[in-house]
């Protein structure tokens, strides 16, 4: 995928209408991941909680541009892009505020390609984009999905993990009939898997059964630091490089770097 010589970012929107499997976890360290090993990356945030701008290390309450603002073409990219402590990794911000743009987006026409529109600005300017959705399937889930080239789900390693995943499939289905012929499932990814226990092993094989997917090998553990992380505004590469989150999302962007080869 090339423009006059240059290559094209490769757009992944990071999805699970499910929360807590680590979605935003592996948006935030992924694209850390990515950035150090010389990738020049976009996060956009288009969440309403937020939790990947104030994982960045953005005071998200006190932002006068945001997404939001971007969406509603009250913005531009210029002043809603903001230069990361992470060299090579930039963000669009999301706050609160991106909570009413469900309704205000309301009658808007072609609202499910705004996202899109905007990214088609950008993009040749990254090797990466990566889209942190919100946990559910709304209008700002499908601008998402209708931008991305592909799907990154992120499935925690836990008794309820298929719970909801057919319906994410089924809407990607739709999204790629109708709005993005060209989307794909990037892969799936294991999330908060505890090799002490003989359920994560479980969860593992059941997924494996069920879904004939492209599953990364790369499987991120549940790990202490990669939960105090966040807290602290950093990625786990920042916060603590040697930890074994650390190295299982460097590992994970190896393989997704190989697979832009494929």
């Amino acid at each position: 995928m090339e423009r006059k010589g240059i290559a094209l970012g490769r757009i992944i929107a990071i999805a699970n209408q499910k929360g807590g499997v680590g979605k935003t976890t592996t948006t935030i360290n992924l694209a850390a991941s990515l950035a150090e090993k010389g990738k020049k990356v976009l996060v956009v945030d288009i969440d309403p909680q937020g939790n990947t701008t104030s994982g960045l290390g953005v005071e998200k309450n006190h932002l006068d541009h945001t997404i939001y603002e971007l969406l509603l073409q009250q913005s531009t990219w210029e002043v809603t892009l903001i230069h990361t402590q992470v060299e090579g990794l930039d963000l669009i911000p999301a706050n609160v505020n991106l909570a009413g743009a469900e309704i205000e987006l309301i009658g808007v026409e072609q609202r499910e390609y705004l996202l899109k529109q905007y990214l088609e600005e950008v993009y040749q300017e990254y090797d990466f984009i990566l889209i942190d959705c919100p946990p559910s399937l709304n209008t700002l889930t499908i601008n998402a999905l209708t931008a991305a080239n592909t799907v990154l789900v992120p499935i925690q390693c836990e008794y309820y993990a298929l719970e909801g995943l057919t319906q994410l499939m089924h809407t990607i289905h739709l999204v790629s009939q109708r709005l993005n012929p060209k989307l794909e499932i990037e892969g799936i990814v294991f999330t908060m898997f505890d090799a002490r226990t003989n359920l994560s092993l479980q969860v593992v094989e059941e997924v494996k059964r069920h879904l004939h997917r492209n599953i990364y090998k790369t499987i991120i553990p549940r790990n202490v630091r990669l939960g105090e992380a966040p807290s602290h505004g950093l990625p786990i590469t920042l916060y603590d490089s040697r930890s074994k989150g650390a190295e299982s999302y460097r590992l994970l962007a190896e393989e997704v770097i190989e697979r832009e080869a494929l």
